[in-house]
């Protein structure tokens, strides 16, 4: 599949001295859904604000399907939608006022139909003669993705596009971002709502300190890095763990009523069948067990961390 966006060796050192992007490469695919994850000040917003023209890179170069976005701003730019963190929206003006003077920003001309479909998808349309002083924060927040959206760009980038939204909403969003994807748009987003990510990208970049610290596809990504955890539930409680089961690396929960064990998934073997004979000799009994693979949160928090 051919990259639409392409960065390269990118860069960026604020006047204050701090550098927020240290030689970043990364291309992102056609068509794709590419989360973007990192803690705060990890320079996410920093990269997606260079590709969208807002930021200036110290060095390196960005392209948006072939245009560069310093010599040929213009047209990069007119293919990319973003919807920003913040909520900077002018308040007296209405819904549909608002969304259709952003079509015209991007040179597109007025196109009554397009406006319709676009706060339709984002369940504004009966809102579309209100004021936005009057929405409530998730339906301003629908205004901004309907801002990003009304212009038809082939490029979408989602920068926390469910801060704030309750859980009927974000559902909701997610049903347009699909919608978005499955008629050819690319997009991007970050998210602390990791589960979120889990669902919806295809591949996952990890950003941390400015660096790239890993770009993969996120079932080879969980595959590879994930761990699967063997919970027994003991038929009497452990105050501690015997010395000869030591070399497992258990741990007790709930308090001794179960014995965990953490193993690799790569690994040609488990050493659960090794486990389950120890536990026999050392006369534990267990009446239940269960296996739990790692979520990519806990894949994320174990890269971030093992980067500081």
């Amino acid at each position: 599949m051919s990259a639409i966006i392409c960065v390269s060796d990118l860069t960026k050192t604020y006047a204050s001295g701090l550098q927020a992007l240290k030689r970043v490469d990364l291309e992102i695919r056609r068509g794709e859904i590419f989360a973007l994850l990192g803690p705060n000040g990890a320079g996410k917003t920093t990269l997606i604000n260079i590709v969208c023209g807002i930021v200036t890179p110290s060095s390196g170069t960005v392209t948006v399907d072939g245009h560069d976005i310093v010599t040929d701003y213009r047209a990069a730019r007119a293919m990319i939608g973003l919807v920003p963190q913040e909520l900077a929206i002018t308040p007296f003006e209405t819904v549909e006022q608002t969304v259709s003077f952003s079509r015209g920003l991007f040179g597109k001309p007025a196109n009554p139909e397009v406006v319709e479909k676009t706060l339709k998808d984002v369940a504004l349309w009966e809102r579309r003669k209100s004021k936005i002083v009057t929405l409530s924060g998730g339906m301003k927040r629908r205004v901004l993705i309907a801002k990003a959206l009304v212009h038809e760009p082939e490029v979408l980038f989602l920068d926390e596009p469910t801060a704030g939204v309750d859980v009927e909403l974000r559902q909701e969003m997610w049903q347009v971002v699909r919608r978005l994807r499955d008629a050819g748009v690319t997009i991007i987003l970050t998210t602390h709502y990791i589960e979120e990510a889990e669902l919806m990208a295809e591949r996952v970049g990890v950003i941390n300190n400015g660096e790239i610290v890993l770009v993969e596809e996120k079932n080879a990504l969980m595959h590879k890095l994930g761990r699967k955890q063997l919970t027994l539930q003991l038929q009497q409680p452990m105050s501690a763990i015997p010395e000869r089961l030591s070399p497992y690396g258990l741990s007790l929960a709930h308090g001794g009523r179960e014995l965990v064990y953490t193993y690799d998934t790569k690994a040609e073997r488990t050493g659960i069948t090794g486990l389950l004979d120890d536990l026999s000799a050392a006369g534990i009994g267990f009446k239940d067990l269960q296996t739990t693979q790692s979520s990519l949160e806990d894949i994320f928090v174990d890269l971030v961390r093992g980067g500081r």
